[in-house]
């Protein structure tokens, strides 16, 4: 595997709570998951995917979890234009 460089921009995965941890009040396809947290940060010692390692985060904190990602970068959207949603707010510059 690829050695990755101290102070690289990663994401960490941090297993929060097991299945068995969880609340017994979760519905049952909820609580068959592990409550996980990702977190990036800067690495503090050079590490491999999928190995447990050790980030700062921005502000300074330090976590310790598994490295999942390289660079990452925001993947989510608003999704699709709604056309319809365009013009609202401008219907009185009409009057």
């Amino acid at each position: 595997m690829t050695k990755i460089s101290t102070g690289t921009w990663v994401e960490i995965e941090q297993i929060v709570l097991t299945p068995e941890e969880r609340a017994p009040s979760l519905p049952p396809e909820t609580k068959a998951s592990p409550y996980v947290m990702r977190v990036s940060g800067f690495l503090v010692e050079d590490a491999e995917l999928g190995q447990a390692t050790t980030v700062r985060t921005i502000i300074g904190r330090e976590l310790r979890g598994m490295l999942r990602v390289v660079n990452p970068s925001y993947s989510h959207s608003f999704g699709e234009t709604v056309p319809e949603l365009l013009t609202i707010g401008t219907e009185a510059e009409n009057f």
